[in-house]
C-alpha cells in the first residue's frame, strides 16, 4: 500500500491489513503492536517477528529440547502485558552472517523451529531487494517528482532488475547482478547482442567506454 510518508507503516497494518484465517505474516519489529497480534491470532491466523528488546516477558518452559541447525533455543513465553495474554514462542538462533543471536516470537506451536527461522530470515529478501535497487539503480535521483512520475520510475527500476535476474537466471552467468548491470549499462549504445555481453571481458567493457565517449563528444 502506498501512503505519505508521514503515515506510519504500523497504522496502515491495523486499519487495512486483510487478514486470512490459516496465514502466517512475518514482519520486522516496526510492526510490533498487541493489538496486530491479537487480531492474527484471533482470525486464527500466525505471525513471525523479532522480539524488541523493550517487551519483557517470563520463561514458562522449554518448547522443544533438541538444538540444531544453528538453533539456541525453543521456549514457551509470556509477555507481562495485559494486551496479549496468549502463550508465545520465542526461538533464538544465530545468524551466520552478522554473528548475531537474534529472538523471534510467534504463536504458531506447530512448525518445527527450523521452519520459523527460515520463514524470518526469507523476509529479509525484501530488504536485499530494494538495497540493491536503490544502490545500483539511483532510484533516488527522480526525474520527475509527481506521484505518477516517481511511481513510474519505480515500476522501471523493479522490471529492469527482475529482467537482470532472469537474464541471469536463464543464461547460468556466473558473475554478479550487478556486473551485469554495468555491462549493459556501458554497451548500452553499441550494436552487440545479449550473447555477447555476457561473454565480455573487462578490457571490451573498457572499449564500450572508449566508444560511448567519442559517441558524446562527437
Amino acid at each position: 500500500m502506498i501512503t505519505e510518508g508521514n503515515i506510519s507503516d504500523i497504522r496502515i497494518a491495523k486499519d487495512k491489513l486483510n487478514i486470512k484465517p490459516d496465514s502466517i505474516y512475518c514482519f520486522d519489529r516496526a510492526y510490533t503492536d498487541l493489538e496486530l497480534w491479537s487480531n492474527i491470532d484471533f482470525s486464527k491466523s500466525y505471525f513471525v517477528t523479532k522480539l524488541k528488546n523493550n517487551l519483557k516477558y517470563t520463561v514458562l518452559g522449554q518448547h522443544l529440547e533438541a538444538m540444531k541447525d544453528g538453533i539456541l533455543s525453543d521456549e514457551k513465553i509470556k509477555l507481562e502485558n495485559k494486551k496479549y495474554e496468549k502463550n508465545l514462542r520465542m526461538i533464538r538462533f544465530l545468524d551466520e552472517k552478522s554473528d548475531e543471536v537474534v529472538s523471534i516470537v510467534t504463536n504458531n506451536f506447530k512448525l518445527s523451529a527450523k521452519t520459523i527461522v527460515q520463514i524470518y530470515k526469507t523476509r529479509w529478501q525484501i530488504e536485499i531487494f530494494f538495497r540493491w535497487i536503490k544502490q545500483n539503480l539511483q532510484i533516488k535521483i527522480f526525474l520527475g517528482t509527481s506521484k505518477n512520475a516517481v511511481m513510474s520510475q519505480v515500476w522501471i527500476a523493479m522490471i529492469y532488475y527482475l529482467l537482470l535476474t532472469y537474464i541471469k537466471y536463464q543464461s547460468k552467468y556466473e558473475k554478479s547482478l550487478f556486473y551485469l548491470h554495468r555491462i549493459i549499462k556501458e554497451a548500452l549504445l553499441s550494436r552487440l547482442t545479449l550473447i555477447d555481453l555476457l561473454s565480455a571481458t573487462p578490457a571490451r567493457i573498457s572499449d564500450f567506454k572508449i566508444k560511448e565517449f567519442q559517441l558524446v563528444f562527437w
